[in-house]
């Protein structure tokens, strides 16, 4: 009877990676904004029509992106993205209020720019740990409202391409995470490449140590591809486990994994003190190929 090995909870993910649905979604609703950002257009329809993909993909995909990362205990993914998303509902409403000719509070806008900036900079600080590419693509929206400030604060109505530009640009590197995100796992290889972290993590607290019982499996498996079941001795066992870097001694690893059901040892005295010889059996050998080989990973 197979017995198959499964490492992760119970629990696991319910979604699979939620983040390029909601990266996509940004995209498109980015570059549905730049037009008018870069004022190239600012009729009626073109306000509507921007609304509706704001609404759609703006906010619609980062809501349901965030809601699927929060089922998946992703909390720092889940935040972002459920709070981006309700941004760009608020940018849909004033993008289908300015084609009435309503003008929104632009003290209101100019005070939630100011917090936005305080709040991605710090998450720019997280992404960072993740990748140089996150981290430029949260530079780009703290560019985004450092421009927004700027504009309300000086009156400088000329700032309005620039932000158009930027934004622009975050549709961009948003699409590009997209691709890697979509594309680099299919093809086994970087095909859009994404740079490792900016900062390096501090150092995690000591685990346990699997190199001794890998080192163990790891002989005995070659013996049994060799020899089948014929034991090898105690100290040639040893011997060829040292010779792989492993000191630590390897005894009481020997009787957990014969406890275990793993291995199936000979001793040298009554009392099962002294090993004489040891050898995986089909339940050890098993073990090693689904964790080690990942012979049911296709």
């Amino acid at each position: 009877m197979i017995k198959k090995v499964t490492l992760t909870p119970a629990d696991g993910h319910v979604f699979g990676n939620p983040a390029p649905l909601g990266l996509l979604g940004l995209t498109i609703a980015c570059f549905a904004l730049a037009p008018i950002s870069l004022g190239l257009v600012a009729t009626r329809e073109s306000l509507v029509s921007a609304a509706v993909c704001a609404l759609l993909f703006g906010c619609g995909c980062q809501l349901l992106t965030g809601l699927m990362d929060f089922a998946n205990k992703n909390v720092f993914g889940g935040t972002i993205f459920t709070t981006f998303g309700f941004m760009w509902a608020k940018n849909a409403w004033e993008l289908y209020m300015l084609s009435t000719g309503f003008v929104p509070s632009a003290e209101i806008n100019f005070t939630l720019d100011v917090l936005l900036l305080v709040v991605f900079a710090v998450l720019a600080y997280g992404f960072g740990f993740f990748s140089l590419t996150l981290f430029v693509f949260l530079m780009d929206i703290n560019l985004i409202y450092v421009l927004k400030i700027v504009k309300h604060v000086g009156h400088l109505p000329v700032l309005d391409k620039p932000i158009g530009l930027m934004l622009a640009l975050l549709g961009v590197i948003a699409l590009w995470i997209t691709f890697a995100s979509l594309i680099n796992p299919v093809t086994g290889r970087m095909t859009f490449l994404v740079t490792g972290p900016v900062f390096q993590r501090a150092p995690a607290s000591a685990g346990f140590d699997f190199s001794t019982r890998h080192a163990i499996f790891s002989v005995l498996y070659e013996q049994w591809r060799r020899n089948a079941f014929d034991p090898m001795p105690a100290e040639e066992l040893t011997s060829r486990i040292q010779s792989r870097g492993v000191l630590s001694d390897i005894v009481p690893n020997l009787f957990y994994l014969w406890e275990y059901g793993c291995l199936v040892l000979d001793f040298a005295d009554q009392e099962r003190r002294t090993i004489k010889s040891a050898r995986l059996n089909a339940a050890g050998i098993d073990l090693y190929e689904q964790l080690v080989l990942k012979k049911y990973e296709f």
